[in-house]
């Protein structure tokens, strides 16, 4: 079994340069596939999740090539066949392909993602914005059916602000007919980036990164060339490990006001941040205050960066809450920091952290990429080594991670 052996007590001190945002471009590259000519994508991250869109997008006719950390998709090929759900459920975003199938082709069979069900919170905001714009909604098995052979431009309520719904429901109404409405659309960082891209490949989009976004069909999109925007989980990542070793890291390709929550929150415990136009150092310091913080659709506190503030949170002084308004079930890192020495205790969805608590290194396993990316944080602070299995959700989410903490004077 792999494992990731971390020594303790160690403080990061260097330079990083973050890699483009994952979760930009598990949905810019099936965005790609709604032009008949290819599109060029810049500053692609070279990750798990990315292969294996890329290998999806290839088994339907698309030719994708890379040069370095650029992608070029060439979606003239591309065919409607049926998604098995044992393809989509390698990752979660594959989802955006029933946006994509259902603007292209008025058709789209894919597995459920994730082994979502139907009316289940992860796609039934997903689904009522296809039905809004005239699909019709089957499933069979495991397997979801969209079929509409003219879609037709809605005024759609998101009941809940959700990053997926809004880019799907984008993907399939950048080719209907007549105006779209989406009220209560989430403001992510990432929406704006697929905006951006669906604008230059020909869509007319007003309104991202607001709760009303506006689009009117076009009859047909061409390919373009795009960068993606820098990852701000990542770019957090380095900025609590920083902050939490009390070392000293410039971060470099980012885009401060993207990761303001998390700055806002760093400061308020006591913190020193330098911005500049497309960087910062984080300094860190001590004593840390405690703090609390409340995890909401952006521009609040991002949940992909709870678990590892969290960790961070163990190391101030006072008691701190931790409540969890995203993703009700991301707590899978409590138990495995209680294991190390934390305490910390849940009260429904809210995690009561007493610190200042030294942390013990031992044997952990992470469940998924925050948490894992939590652990390893809470490894280099800790007493003795800290050995993480199923450290390999890592590479899923975060481009030569090993390397770039190396890079920063880390053993491990």
């Amino acid at each position: 079994m792999d494992k990731l052996v971390i020594k303790g007590e160690q403080t990061l001190f260097g330079s990083v340069q973050i890699s483009g945002a994952k979760n930009s471009a598990v949905a810019l590259i099936p965005a790609t596939l709604l032009s008949d000519t290819p599109t060029v994508l810049d500053n692609v991250p070279v990750i798990r999740d990315v292969l294996a869109y890329i290998k999806i997008i290839q088994d339907i006719g698309v030719k994708a090539n890379w040069s370095g950390n650029q992608l070029t998709i060439d979606p003239s090929g591309v065919h409607s066949l049926p998604l098995p759900s044992r393809k989509a459920s390698q990752l979660r975003a594959s989802y955006y392909l029933m946006g994509v199938m259902l603007g292209r082709f008025g058709e789209a069979i894919v597995g459920l993602p994730g082994g979502c069900e139907i009316g289940s919170r992860p796609i039934d905001q997903h689904l009522k914005g296809f039905r809004a714009l005239g699909a019709k909604v089957t499933q069979v098995d495991d397997m979801i059916r969209l079929v509409a052979p003219r879609l037709q431009g809605a005024r759609i309520y998101l009941d809940e602000v959700s990053v997926g719904a809004t880019i799907n429901i984008m993907l399939a109404a950048v080719m209907a007919e007549g105006l779209t409405v989406i009220e209560n659309a989430a403001k992510e960082p990432e929406v704006i980036d697929v905006a951006i891209l669906l604008n230059s490949m020909g869509a007319d989009i007003i309104g991202a990164g607001t709760d009303t976004i506006r689009i009117k069909g076009v009859h047909k999109l061409h390919g373009c060339y795009h960068t993606v925007i820098p990852d701000r989980i990542e770019a957090g990542t380095f900025m609590i490990a920083a902050a939490a070793t009390r070392g000293e890291v410039l971060i470099d390709q980012v885009i401060p006001k993207h990761i303001e929550p998390l700055s806002a929150k760093l400061r308020e415990m006591g913190v020193a941040i330098f911005e500049d136009h497309e960087s910062l150092v984080v300094s860190g310091r001590s004593p840390y205050t405690s703090v609390d913080i409340k995890t909401l659709p952006y521009p609040g506190f991002p949940t992909d960066l709870q678990p590892l503030f969290t960790v961070l949170l163990t190391q101030a002084e006072g008691t701190s809450l931790v409540s969890e308004h995203v993703h009700l079930s991301r707590f899978s890192h409590i138990q495995p920091l209680i294991k190390m020495g934390a305490k910390i205790r849940l009260d429904g969805r809210t995690a009561v952290i007493d610190g200042p608590t030294p942390l013990v290194g031992t044997k952990v396993y992470a469940e998924d990429i925050r948490t894992a990316a939590a652990l390893l944080i809470a490894g280099l602070i800790a007493k003795r080594e800290t050995t993480i299995i199923g450290w390999e959700q890592l590479e899923r989410g975060y481009e030569q991670l090993l390397f770039k903490l190396r890079s920063l004077s880390v053993e491990i």
